[in-house]
């Protein structure tokens, strides 16, 4: 079996190689991956070592790497709203343009299966009862947008010859060694540290579903290898029915699980429109062994232990450093970055690695 792994250098993509790698160790796994967040990666793990490691814009994209590839799992993105906000065209040129075009030569050199990591956010303002695959969807920023319309294509790819699994994941968190910190719950636990307080920029109010990165790996394995899809094309939320949470209970597990930490809210904040509900019936139904382990009590305690032995001052530092639109918005004003966020001399490397 052989994988390329697109944006494998990001939060997801290391666990992901290394999960993929302990229960698939024949597999060849080939990472493809602009090189933006390199810096946010432990050294030990630095360019993702389970992957044969290509660097390159998915924009401009060499098509001789889909050669030989059974399986494309697709986890580049310009990956958050903030960043979608900030770079609304470049977010449609990548997340929308240049995924599909990446869709259409998959199909054409004859790749098999497409796992899309899409996103729940698609239900936008849904906060009233839980939203299944089969509720309209309703994406209220740049980066939902794109995610639905890459949906869209892949619906309209599918056949006996070439299969789509959508996997509409929670937000998510968790300790990686790309570790990211502008999450809704890894920012809690690091501001908890750094400062002794969490603070929620908004009332608390709006409805998130979270899913630990390891818990993200095993679904996208089980989109990888399974034989049971119900269509060719298929779209699934990724979660458990028993991990949708206010914001203001994530905090507050924050606070209980490290020690009673003071949180506060901001009733005077203009409302989070972004607030949803998510059904994981099907999910459950369709992939029994591949359900969520991780609580969220140890995601939290995860991320803890890996920030655990920083002063506060290198803790707020980390949160900078870590958090994806500043690491853009740096790269820009170092000059390395265009205002399209291309690379103004090169991308990093042509090939990092031969395993």
């Amino acid at each position: 079996m052989k994988i390329l792994v697109t944006g494998n250098c990001g939060y997801v993509g290391p666990v992901l190689g290394r999960h993929l790698n302990t229960n698939y160790p024949a597999a060849k796994l080939y990472g493809l991956d602009t090189g933006y967040f390199l810096h946010s990666l432990k050294t030990e793990t630095k360019y993702s070592p389970w992957y044969q490691q290509y660097f390159g814009d998915i924009r401009d994209l060499d098509v001789r790497l889909l050669k030989g590839i059974d399986t494309v799992v697709h986890l580049a993105a310009i990956s958050n709203d903030p960043m979608g906000n900030r770079y609304q065209r470049v977010t449609e040129d990548i997340n929308q343009r240049a995924g599909i075009r990446l869709a259409h030569a998959a199909k054409q050199l004859g790749v098999k299966r497409f796992v899309f990591a899409s996103s729940c956010s698609i239900y936008g303002c849904a906060s009233d009862s839980p939203r299944s695959e089969k509720d309209a969807l309703n994406p209220l920023t740049a980066y939902a947008r794109s995610k639905v319309a890459m949906e869209k294509a892949l619906a309209e790819l599918c056949d006996d010859n070439f299969t789509a699994v959508c996997l509409r994941f929670s937000t998510a968190c968790g300790d990686s060694p790309g570790l990211r910190l502008d999450l809704v719950l890894n920012d809690f636990v690091a501001t908890a540290l750094a400062d002794n307080k969490i603070k929620i920029l908004s009332d608390g109010s709006p409805w998130r579903p979270l899913i630990d990165v390891e818990d993200m790996s095993r679904a996208i394995e089980w989109a990888i290898t399974t034989s049971e899809l119900p269509q060719p094309w298929l779209a699934i939320n990724i979660g458990s029915n028993d991990r949708n949470y206010q914001v203001v209970e994530i905090a507050e597990r924050v606070s209980v699980t490290l020690g009673n930490i003071k949180t506060e809210t901001n009733p005077e904040a203009s409302p989070d429109k972004r607030s949803y509900k998510v059904d994981f019936s099907l999910f459950s139904k369709l992939a029994p062994n591949h359900q969520p382990r991780i609580t969220l009590d140890q995601s939290i305690l995860n991320i803890a232990h890996r920030l655990k032995d920083q002063p506060p001052e290198t803790l707020c530092k980390l949160k900078t450093q870590l958090t994806r639109l500043y690491a853009l918005e740096n790269l820009q004003k170092s000059h390395q970055l265009d205002d399209k966020l291309n690379w103004i001399q090169q991308t990093p490397c042509t090939v990092a690695r031969q395993n």
